[in-house]
């Protein structure tokens, strides 16, 4: 079930993989955006290509299906469609315009707002994460042999490594570490790699206090990292759904081991309580 799904966008995923080489090689120039939170974000032409790229080609293989990228406009008929990808080209467009190769072209399928099939590519590192509901998660590094993943089967806080922003420090995250008492913590950009450091087993959790990202930084992710036995779900412990008008993810995000979401969820509700970080409720659209 979705072999043909994954193989098109595992090839549309490298296909825009050559096209942000391409331009990370030369200078990059980035332009401002506001978000769909009236927030600035950067965003540059390798991004626009890359959505091109992927857009186009879903396009032609799925006609019926809905699509929501980070660089296209969000067409209302997406809500009608039982079957929605949800595309970020560049996830990590800080780490491209840095060039510290920290970033992936993410793309995910939800199906009646359920992810089901999510392909992670890093360009410069040739690492590809991927997975389709029931048939597992698996990796390949540049072109290599696939290698099933599984997440770690730790709970002990304290023998436990969480995964961090590197673009985005923030002082509430200092308090989370102080909290929990975490062994580490290892700093990466793109939220697709730091998932993919969960189900590679380098690292067991991530926490994203933010009320910023979207879909697009989580529906392809959660798509592998449940397939390798983990959980994501928003602070709360409520699952994200995808067939909403509003693609903001208000509630943060909590990644980690199915054995290990439920105890971190329950570590983590008085803190949120002390930050003042209430549950807040999708926008109508």
């Amino acid at each position: 079930m979705f072999e043909t799904e994954l193989e098109a966008a595992i090839s549309l995923a490298r296909a825009a993989g050559q096209i942000i080489l391409e331009h990370y090689a030369l200078e990059i120039i980035a332009e401002e955006k506001f978000g769909l939170d009236n927030s600035s974000e950067p965003v540059t032409a390798a991004d626009r290509a890359a959505s091109r790229i992927i857009v186009d080609g879903l396009k032609a293989k799925f006609p019926d299906d809905g699509i929501l990228s980070e660089e296209e406009i969000d067409l209302p008929d997406r809500l009608a469609r039982e079957r929605v990808w949800v595309i970020d080209p560049i996830d990590g467009t800080w780490g491209f315009i840095k060039k510290d190769g920290d970033f992936a072209v993410q793309i995910g399928l939800a199906v009646d707002g359920e992810p089901v099939l999510g392909v992670v590519f890093a360009p410069l590192s040739e690492m590809l994460y991927f997975a389709s509901k029931k048939h597992g998660a698996y990796s390949i590094l540049s072109g290599g042999t696939p290698v099933s993943l599984s997440v770690s089967d730790r709970t002990n806080f304290s023998e436990m490594i969480i995964a961090v922003s590197r673009n985005h420090p923030n002082q509430r995250m200092k308090l989370v570490n102080e909290h929990f008492g975490f062994l580490a913590e290892v700093q990466r950009g793109s939220i697709g790699i730091k998932v993919g450091l969960i189900v590679e087993k380098a690292c067991d959790l991530y926490i994203n206090l933010s009320s910023r990202s979207k879909f697009w930084d989580t529906c392809g992710p959660q798509a592998i990292l449940e397939e390798a036995g983990g959980a994501l779900t928003d602070l709360f412990g409520e699952r994200i759904k995808y067939d909403i008008g509003d693609v903001q993810n208000y509630n943060g995000i909590v990644a980690s081991s199915e054995a290990a979401h439920t105890l971190i969820i329950q570590k983590l509700k008085p803190l949120l309580n002390d930050l003042g970080r209430y549950k807040l409720k999708a926008k109508a659209v």
